[in-house]
């Protein structure tokens, strides 16, 4: 079980990060005159993020909790996964990313990278890595919680977010229209 704590704590420090540049690109879109929008649901988002690693961590120990081979694997496969396009929405993005909801007056809609795909794939991310992370190592009643919590919390997000960007410029050209914050 080491092997997984590790893993945990690997995402943990992950996200760490992802709020190093968050903090980063608000100061940039700030300095644009970007307005943030649905301040209310982050603490909330918050919560559940961190709760989803809390989760992790001690389910498996306290529960007993075994590492079944036939289900970790592709689990770990897909929470991998899920980290990858998470990382492909950020660079893609670039200073515009965020975790928070913040719109730069005047820049166009991202088209390119997984934006060309989905309108938010950083959401895909999302519930994607909340029901495999746990799930590596049998945390099923994580995963559950997690992804049930998670549903009417990303329904807010969307909602917030749709409306944040329902008066941006389209991309050029664009065949649909894609999200300038994640």
């Amino acid at each position: 079980m080491t092997w997984y704590y590790l893993l945990i704590v690997l995402v943990a420090a992950e996200r760490v990060a992802e709020l190093v540049v968050a903090r980063r690109n608000a100061a940039w879109s700030a300095a644009r005159g970007g307005v943030a929008h649905g301040d209310g649901h982050y603490p909330v988002m918050v919560v559940l993020h961190t709760g989803l690693l809390v989760g992790c961590l001690l389910e498996p120990g306290l529960a007993g909790r075994p590492f079944l081979p036939a289900l970790g694997w592709p689990m770990l496969a897909l929470a991998l996964g899920a980290q990858a396009l998470r990382w492909w929405c950020i660079t893609t993005l670039g200073p515009r990313w965020n975790t928070r909801v913040i719109v730069v007056p005047d820049l166009p809609l991202v088209d390119a990278g997984p934006y060309a795909l989905l309108r938010h794939p950083n959401y895909v991310a999302v519930v994607v890595e909340g029901f495999a992370l746990p799930l590596v190592h049998t945390a099923w009643v994580t995963a559950l919680a997690f992804t049930l919590l998670n549903l009417p919390l990303l329904a807010v997000r969307l909602r917030c977010e749709n409306a944040a960007l329902a008066g941006v410029v389209p991309p050029p050209a664009a065949a649909g229209v894609s999200c300038s914050t994640s």
